[in-house]
C-alpha cells in the first residue's frame, strides 16, 4: 500500500483546492506532474496512463511521485481541473441565457477535442476543483433567470453536459482505434466497397443516398447542441406560460394564478359582484 491518503477524498479536496506554491526552479513538483501526465494522456488516452509512466518521463522514480499525489485517481482529478484552466474569460459572458450556456457548452467541446481523454473519466466520484466549480458556476449562471424553477435549472445544465460528453466518446474511441490500428477512420470507412456494394437493397438508407443527404451530413455535435437547447427554450416558454397571470375579465387588471384548484376569473370580490349584476341587469 503506497499511501493512505488515496483512499481519503477529504484529502484529495485539500490536493485538489491547496494554494499553489511557485515551482522549484529544478526537482520535481505537483505542477510538472501535473503537466506531464496531461501530456501523456492527449498522446495515449486514459488507458495509456499510469504512474509510472508519467515518472519515467519526468526522469524521476514512481516512489517520487507519491510525495505529492497519493495515486491514479487523485492525478486525473488535479488533470481535470488543470486543463480548465484553458477556458477563455470571456466564456458564458453573452447576453440571453441560450447564448451563454452555447459559449459554455462550446468551451467544454473544445476542451475535449485537444484532450480527448476527458471523456473516458468514469465514475461519479471524481471530486471537482476551482476551475471545475468555476465552469459548473458560469453553466448555472447561465441559465439563471431564463425563468425555469431551480431544479430545472441544475437539470438543463447537467443535460447539456451529459450531452457534450456523449458526443466527446465518439472522439475517444476514434481516436483509440486510429491508434491502435495505424489506419484513419476515413481511410478505414473509404475502403469498404464490400458493404456498400450490399445496401442497394435497402430503399430508405438508398433514397436519401441518392438524395444527397450523406453528401454534406449535419455536425452532431453542432446539430445535438441545438436540438437539446431547442428543447430547454420550449421548457422555459412553457413555464412561462404556466405561470403568466391572468387578467381580470371585469377590469382587465392581472389575476394571479392559484396554486391549485381552479383558475380565477375577476381580480376581487367586488369585480365578480359587479359582473353577477350585470348578468342580472341582462
Amino acid at each position: 500500500m503506497i499511501d493512505d491518503k488515496a483512499e481519503d477524498p477529504d484529502h484529495g479536496v485539500e490536493l485538489l483546492w491547496q494554494e499553489r506554491e511557485q515551482e522549484p526552479r529544478r526537482g520535481l513538483s505537483l505542477g510538472r506532474i501535473v503537466r506531464a501526465a496531461i501530456e501523456l494522456a492527449d498522446a495515449e488516452g486514459l488507458e495509456g496512463l499510469s504512474m509510472r509512466k508519467v515518472a519515467e518521463r519526468l526522469g524521476f522514480t514512481t516512489m517520487s511521485l507519491y510525495r505529492h499525489v497519493p495515486g491514479r485517481d487523485q492525478l486525473v482529478d488535479l488533470m481535470l481541473d488543470a486543463v480548465r484552466e484553458e477556458a477563455h474569460p470571456s466564456v458564458g459572458t453573452e447576453d440571453g441565457w441560450r447564448a451563454r450556456l452555447e459559449s459554455c457548452a462550446r468551451s467544454e467541446w473544445e476542451l475535449r477535442t485537444r484532450h480527448p481523454w476527458m471523456a473516458e473519466v468514469r465514475g461519479s466520484r471524481h471530486l471537482p476543483g476551482p476551475n471545475g466549480v468555476a465552469s459548473y458556476e458560469r453553466m448555472l449562471s447561465a441559465v439563471t433567470g431564463s425563468g425555469l424553477p431551480p431544479a430545472q435549472v441544475i437539470a438543463a445544465v447537467n443535460l447539456v453536459g451529459r450531452f457534450v460528453d456523449a458526443e466527446a466518446q465518439t472522439l475517444v474511441e476514434t481516436a483509440r482505434q486510429e491508434r491502435q490500428s495505424g489506419v484513419s477512420e476515413q481511410e478505414w470507412w473509404g475502403a469498404r466497397d464490400t458493404l456498400y456494394q450490399r445496401l442497394d437493397r435497402y430503399p430508405t438508407l438508398t433514397a436519401l443516398w441518392e438524395a444527397g443527404g450523406y453528401d454534406e451530413p449535419e455536425t452532431p455535435f453542432e446539430f445535438g447542441l441545438a436540438r437539446v437547447l431547442d428543447g430547454i427554450a420550449m421548457l422555459i416558454a412553457r413555464n412561462r406560460d404556466e405561470t403568466r397571470d391572468e387578467t381580470c375579465l371585469m377590469c382587465g387588471k392581472p389575476v394571479k394564478r392559484p396554486i391549485s384548484g381552479r383558475p380565477r376569473l375577476y381580480c376581487s370580490r367586488a369585480c365578480q359582484q359587479r359582473a353577477y349584476r350585470k348578468r342580472l341587469d341582462r
